[in-house]
């Protein structure tokens, strides 16, 4: 590749990937695992960078949902989780510090009661503010297809126990 497209690249990453970070953790509710898919996805676009045209977020986008979607066909991958590890911290020590935390911690538990569709749908069209019709092609589904499962999954939302306790639900 170029130096062109070396530094173009780089500019790039440093601008999307706490974008790109906070879209895979709301498709996959895990920081750790939203990281790795991030790279992958950097990875994975990094040797067609300088043949790519156009919108270059949504090429990458476009990798990160599919490596999410291919992850979560999978039935085993290998990770056997293991208990917490005491750190010595006292949990009580530590503040909520403007309750963000526990609001995003919520949201985060709600969509993981959505289905692997669902959860996508919903990050693609209200994360990353994409069109019905630009979500279906991204997932290569009907836009009347993304429209009905946009709903079912809000009106999952909406019921959410932990969203309704703290208010990021809206009201029934």
């Amino acid at each position: 590749m170029t130096r062109a497209a070396d530094a173009d690249f780089e500019r790039f990453v440093l601008a999307q990937s706490t974008p790109l970070l906070r879209f895979a953790e709301m498709l996959c509710g895990d920081r750790h695992t939203a990281e790795d898919l991030v790279q992958q996805a950097l990875m994975r676009s990094y040797p067609k960078w300088h043949r790519l045209e156009g919108d270059r977020l949504r090429y990458v986008r476009r990798v990160l949902v599919n490596r999410f979607l291919s992850q979560a066909r999978r039935r085993w991958s290998n990770e056997v989780p293991s208990d917490p590890v005491d750190n010595g911290w006292d949990d009580r020590s530590v503040a909520d510090f403007a309750g963000e935390v526990q609001t995003r911690e919520a949201v985060l538990s709600a969509l993981g009661g959505l289905t692997v569709r669902e959860r996508t749908v919903v990050a693609l069209r209200y994360s990353q503010d994409l069109s019905e019709a630009e979500t279906a092609e991204l997932l290569g589904m009907a836009p009347g297809t993304v429209k009905s499962t946009a709903s079912r999954a809000l009106a999952k939302l909406r019921l959410a126990p932990d969203l309704i306790e703290t208010g990021a639900g809206g009201t029934r």
